[in-house]
């Protein structure tokens, strides 16, 4: 959609055409719906001013891609938003030349536009990057080494920092407001330009005294932090008035520096119900868009939810259990305890290595932290989980959620690595919970336990409920669900061992079934035993086959010198998962029940 020619009212107009096409389409298929709607604007401008894909786009976690989605060529699409086959729900190279970057986790967008600057300074070519980041992604710390480093090298770049929550800097009076905006006009940055130039030709003592005045102007305005690095500055900016953006934009483009245009927004504009900070309208299911009431409300507890009472229970009753998550206290279930235990609960926002890193130390001091990140997020946590809690061998407690297949987020967000890395660090434990009862037992050894300790779960629903009675949890052992002295045994971890038991039902057959409740150590006494009568293990667990429970096991037998087993394992190819229904997304992967059932081999 080519939007160069169109009038400031014909824009205006299209930014309530493409609120009421996110709305509607969002209501149906689950999304993100209070970013996007706050950034319709701002997308807007970009497209107005800069020229895509020339000029490289890159949206930060991408989230709030849509309004480009719909700018770029895929308005008709837009029906298919995070359906199993259709249009991401984030920025996909593959999907459209307009979007220069994948992306799905927070903070990557300056690093990825100073190295397109670099890029385009080599190549001698005229192109600037333009990158879209949310104040919250500055809450890591990645985006700070970016702007260290911009702003010695002084690449040309735009850098829109979408201030939703005014949590960057807040005005101070009417005279701090005014100067703010004068600062987002042209006539200011001509003005600056030209008085450093005089400057440079004054005798040092007046152009100590100029320096001392614009420093103070600079005291009450916002762009003083990001000056002092070495970057230009602009606004704040009215991130919903177009016509304001549009002279924003334009003075930053052609000033060829790295600039920061800072944007205040309203999340979820336009629809009263979710405008505002509102976690819950951040990312949503389908939804009735009359009153915002959710299409499906589930009667089951989801494994958060279990989580979340169960920790809840163990905190009331020992009062050194602390815990933390990173920007997602309702998402992890943690939102409940935070605000019960606002002492001993944190959100740091979008910073894992520092929440991992904080627990390290809390364990030191003799408390026991409960660290609840998704599977998906821990990878960003990677060195300090290793660096910072296993090699001292401290107490802390990996909560992770969205292990498995998560569905419509896709190949960003899918749980599918923490069995792989976390098995190869020393001094690690890992465990899973088939059913809210194990939830609850493994919970309570992981108090008592004192090395560190992962636990993995699902998005949503457990598998199972009460088919199996629980057992005490001792380390390192499994537990056999159903016994044959038949060849086949399936052996199943995590929420997994439902699908093993629900694949024995669809044929009418009755293997031996083991939960191995811990990965690692593994249950030696029993796998061996196990070896000696069953010569098929097939291997259900939600995860990726590299490095995962099957590649485990066999190296366990290898070990053993045990030659005569075949392992067949229904974990994920080594291949990125795309998005779509978890249904839809397993079926692609030959690894619903029914599949697997054409598999096995009595």
């Amino acid at each position: 959609m080519n939007i160069k020619s169109l009038k400031l009212g014909e824009l205006e107009s299209l930014a309530c055409d493409i609120r009421e096409r996110i709305l509607s389409v969002v209501s149906t298929n689950g999304g993100h719906l209070s970013s996007n709607l706050g950034v319709v604007e701002l997308s807007i401008a970009m497209h107005y001013v800069f020229n895509p894909p020339n000029d490289p786009f890159i949206f930060d976690v991408s989230h709030q891609s849509y309004t480009h989605k719909l700018l770029s060529g895929r308005w008709n699409e837009f029906d298919s938003l995070r359906k199993f086959g259709g249009i991401s729900g984030y920025t996909k190279p593959n999907e459209s030349e307009y979007d220069y970057f994948i992306a799905g986790h927070s903070s990557t967008s300056i690093s990825l536009a100073v190295g397109a600057a670099k890029a385009i300074r080599l190549k001698n070519e005229d192109r600037l990057p333009v990158a879209l980041i949310g104040d919250g992604a500055l809450s890591a710390g990645m985006a700070y080494e970016a702007l260290n480093e911009l702003g010695d090298l002084k690449y040309p770049c735009v850098i829109i920092l979408n201030d939703n929550e005014m949590s960057i800097s807040k005005p101070i009076g009417a005279m701090s407001k005014y100067l703010s905006q004068m600062m987002a006009g042209p006539f200011y940055q001509k003005f600056k330009s030209k008085i450093n130039q005089l400057l440079e030709l004054m005798p040092d003592s007046a152009a100590y005294m100029a320096k001392r005045l614009e420093e103070g102007i600079r005291l009450i305005t916002p762009g003083m932090f990001f000056e002092e690095l070495g970057l230009e500055y602009i606004g704040p900016v009215d991130g919903h008035n177009i016509k304001d953006l549009i002279s924003a934009f334009s003075v930053a483009k052609n000033m060829k520096k790295p600039v920061i245009v800072h944007a205040q927004t309203i999340k979820g504009k336009g629809y009263e119900i979710a405008e505002g900070p509102k976690e819950k309208w951040h990312g949503v299911s389908p939804f009735n868009p009359q009153n915002g009431i959710a299409l499906q409300k589930s009667s089951q507890k989801n494994a958060t939810e279990i989580f979340s009472s169960l920790l809840l229970e163990l905190a009331s009753k020992y009062d050194n259990i602390v815990g933390v998550t990173a920007a997602m206290p309702s998402g992890t279930g943690l939102g409940a305890l935070i605000e019960r235990f606002p002492n001993r609960f944190w959100d740091t926002a979008i910073a894992e290595q520092h929440a991992v890193t904080s627990m390290a130390a809390m364990a030191k001091e003799g408390f026991k932290p409960y660290i609840a990140i998704y599977s998906t997020f821990m990878q960003r946590a990677y060195d300090q989980v290793i660096h910072d809690c296993a090699i001292l061998n401290l107490p802390v407690v990996l909560c992770m959620d969205r292990a498995g297949i998560v569905g419509e987020d896709g190949e960003t967000h899918q749980g599918a690595f923490d069995i792989s890395f976390l098995n190869a660090i020393p001094n690690f434990t890992l465990a899973a919970p088939r059913d809210e009862l194990m939830f609850k037992e493994i919970m309570e050894f992981s108090y008592s336990f004192n090395s560190p300790l992962a636990i993995r779960y699902p998005r949503g629903n457990f598998g199972l409920s009460d088919e199996f009675k629980p057992v005490k949890v001792e380390l390192g052992k499994s537990q056999i669900l159903s016994q044959n002295n038949e060849n086949v045994a399936f052996i199943g971890y995590g929420n997994a061992v439902a699908k093993a038991y629900k694949v024995a039902k669809f044929l009418d057959i009755n293997p031996t079934i083991i939960d191995l409740i811990f990965i690692k150590p593994l249950d030696k006494e029993l796998l061996l035993n196990l070896a000696k009568e069953h010569k098929k293990w097939y291997i259900f667990s939600d995860s990726a086959k590299r490095g995962g429970v099957g590649e485990i096991l066999s190296g366990f037998l290898q070990e053993n010198n045990i030659k005569d087993v075949n392992i067949i394992s229904f974990e994920y190819e080594d291949k990125f998962i795309t998005h779509g229904s978890i249904n839809l997304v397993e079926n692609s992967l030959n690894i619903s029940i029914e599949e697997i059932a054409k598999k096995i081999i009595l």
